[in-house]
């Protein structure tokens, strides 16, 4: 059982295939992604995403929701989840872009909620991943799987600029790497 403490929150995984967040309250809703069940709550989840609030409203059964083609799969989705309930989200070169192509399909936009998870990437791939050589080759390799999402998005576009302006400018003004040379900061 993994737990991730958030006031009473807590991130649980009974099986790999069953994740939960356990608080005093009942789980209202079960996203399926792909193999992976997520017993969560509405309110935390339709507060941030337009697409699940549309989804919701629509679906047959309401209690229960399946997002099968969502970019990056569970994986990208607990992300998006966990920064939907407050807590401390880690990205980094490796899962930023599968984290920003669930944010896009999701819908979480700062027009739904002010300081919304979509924002938050982009300040973070700017100030930070577009910043440094090694981060923007890692980024663009990530990209490959998540295509024409990714580049619908410019993250392709934007890691060609960043190593070619890289590649032409003094080796000591670059910034090598960002997920390898910090201290986990979380979002």
């Amino acid at each position: 059982m993994v737990m991730l403490s958030s006031m009473f929150l807590c991130w649980c995984s009974k099986t790999s295939s069953n994740k939960y967040v356990a608080t005093e309250l009942t789980s209202d809703i079960v996203i399926n992604v792909g193999d992976v069940k997520f017993y969560l709550h509405k309110f935390p989840l339709l507060s941030k995403s337009l697409r699940l609030q549309l989804v919701s409203n629509t679906s047959e059964e309401n209690d229960e929701v399946h997002i099968h083609d969502i970019p990056g799969g569970p994986v990208a989705f607990e992300i998006c989840a966990k920064f939907c309930y407050g807590m401390v989200v880690t990205l980094n070169a490796y899962n930023v872009v599968a984290a920003h192509c669930a944010v896009e399909y999701l819908e979480m936009y700062e027009t739904v909620e002010k300081g919304n998870l979509f924002f938050k990437i982009e300040v973070f791939l700017n100030s930070n991943i577009f910043r440094s050589w090694k981060d923007s080759i890692i980024v663009l390799q990530t990209t490959k799987s998540l295509l024409p999402l990714s580049d619908e998005l410019k993250v392709v576009s934007h890691c060609i600029e960043s190593i070619a302006t890289k590649a032409s400018m003094d080796t000591s003004r670059v910034e090598w790497s960002y997920t390898y040379n910090r201290k986990k900061t979380p979002i």
